[in-house]
This record gives C-alpha cells, sequence and structure tokens, in this order.
C-alpha cells in the first residue's frame, strides 16, 4: 500500500531555513505529481505546494511564493520541500500527498512532520 514518511520539522525562529522530505513506497513515485500540505494548530488542511512528475510543473501557494521550493528526486523516491524565510504563520504539520493539487486529498497517507517557527 500507499506509503509516506515525511521527516525535517523542527522548531525555528523567524527567518530561517528548513527542508522537509518525504519519501514514498508502495506506488510508481515517478509517474505520480506529488503535493505538500499543512495543518495548522486548530486549523484545516491547507494546500502548498504541488510538483509535476518531471519537475517541468510547479504550483504553489499565493502565502509561499518566492520562499518555498518544491522538488523530487526520482531515483530516490523522495519529495522535498525547501522552506526559506520562514514565519510563525508557516507552523503547523506538513504532510505529502501522492496527486496534484486538484486530488491531493485521497493520496495522504503519512504522519507528518511537526514545523515549528517561532522566536
Amino acid at each position: 500500500q500507499v506509503q509516506l514518511v515525511e521527516s525535517g520539522g523542527a522548531l525555528v525562529q523567524p527567518g530561517r531555513s528548513l527542508r522537509l522530505s518525504c519519501v514514498a513506497s508502495g506506488f510508481t513515485f515517478d509517474v505520480e505529481p506529488m503535493t505538500w500540505v499543512r495543518q495548522a494548530p486548530g486549523k484545516g488542511l491547507e494546500w502548498v505546494s504541488s510538483v509535476g512528475t518531471i519537475e517541468a510543473y510547479f504550483d504553489y501557494a499565493d502565502s509561499v511564493k518566492g520562499r518555498f521550493t518544491i522538488s523530487r528526486d526520482n531515483a530516490k523516491n523522495t519529495l522535498y520541500l525547501q522552506m526559506n524565510d520562514l514565519k510563525p504563520e508557516d507552523t503547523g504539520v506538513y504532510f505529502c500527498a501522492k496527486g496534484g493539487s486538484n486530488n491531493w486529498q485521497s493520496g495522504m497517507a503519512g504522519q507528518g512532520t511537526k514545523v515549528t517557527v517561532s522566536s
């Protein structure tokens, strides 16, 4: 079955950077678009970014555009999210999902990784 293991979350100060990773298994990674979503404390899931199968397509939420970069290494079945200039409003649990920006909801299969941005 689909397995997604997120890692890289931490407590960081505003303005710092983090790189999240998501190792995928149980499906053919390189033929699937992939997505990052997040859930702030007490709120619902928020779409963050999606990437196509060969990085020819990217899409970002306005709230992270210019600060976050999504990428993938198909040889390693791994999805990344480079997060720069972090803000307190970026705090939340980050999940990766199989699928693109219009169908990721059915592709979540991990526990997420927690990011806390605080001084």
